[in-house]
């Protein structure tokens, strides 16, 4: 595996390359970041994988300093996956002069859930992927589907650029217990993480309830984030939106079925955790 940290040793490794598959990360890669390297390959070949902690989607009150960085552990892990480049570039070389574009998503879709907890978090996702994109030029990109939200609006932001890269889904890769392997999972405590499962099992009964046919979907988040509250959790929200663009359902649309999922975000002590189910 080549390790390059310059756009101009990047473009020189993939010249010619016609269906390069592409894994942006920020690195601290657990067990579902090489989900999505295995699932990459299956789409394309050669396999690129980038390690790149962005500024641009961290808020000044989040982790952006302590955030978790394991380039060697990283490399050894992404090589015995048989990646052939990693782009790991520093903050000069991505941003050698202040990103004054950028992509701001829509609001009916930016601003809700996790842009409403996270005001900016998506347009400095956006901004960034689109220049990854664009520099590796890639087929095909992965990304994981614990990150729903996310996921939609890249997948929003290359359809409507036009862009030459389809965007695949991967399915959200969990311990045994049902937790969603995230890098932020190494700040829980042992205590902490004994609790976290509980985040998708609040989710995971709102799911059955809905499929059972319940239609109060307002008492049933209500429910869930207050069950959370009594088992110490900060919720920031149970929701249950329309897969199709994340808005909440009418009437209509549960009527005729209208596929859905169910989202949450909630903080465990420090620790911050989202995930998603879908019903």
């Amino acid at each position: 595996m080549k390790i390059v940290s310059s756009i101009e040793e990047l473009r020189d490794q993939l010249r010619g390359q016609l269906r390069t598959a592409f894994v942006p990360t920020m690195g601290n890669l657990h067990e579902g970041h090489l989900s999505l390297m295995r699932l990459a390959r299956q789409h394309g070949d050669p396999v690129v994988a980038s390690i790149f902690v962005n500024r641009l989607q961290f808020g000044p009150n989040d982790d952006f300093d302590t955030y978790p960085r394991t380039l060697q552990r990283d490399a050894e892990k992404l090589e015995k996956e048989g990646v052939y480049v990693l782009f790991a570039p520093t903050e000069k070389e991505l941003y050698p002069e202040p990103q004054e574009f950028r992509v701001r998503p829509p609001d009916d879709l930016g601003n809700m859930l996790e842009g409403e907890f996270r005001p900016g978090f998506f347009t400095g996702v956006t901004t960034v992927v689109l220049k990854l994109l664009s520099c590796v030029q890639p087929r095909v990109a992965v990304f994981g589907k614990k990150d729903y939200q996310q996921l939609m609006i890249v997948r929003n932001m290359a359809r409507q650029f036009a862009l030459p890269t389809e965007i695949i889904a991967a399915e959200t890769y969990r311990a045994d217990d049902g937790l969603a392997l995230s890098s932020r999972n190494v700040y829980l405590s042992e205590q902490e993480r004994a609790e976290a499962p509980w985040l998708y099992l609040a989710l995971d009964q709102v799911a059955q309830q809905v499929r059972a046919g319940r239609r109060d979907l307002a008492q049933l988040e209500t429910a869930a984030m207050e069950a959370l509250r009594t088992r110490g959790w900060q919720p920031d929200y149970v929701a249950v939106r329309k897969r199709s663009d994340l808005q909440a359902p009418s009437a209509d649309d549960l009527a005729q079925g209208a596929p859905l999922v169910t989202l949450g975000a909630a903080r465990l002590g420090a620790t911050r955790l989202i995930d998603n189910l879908e019903v």
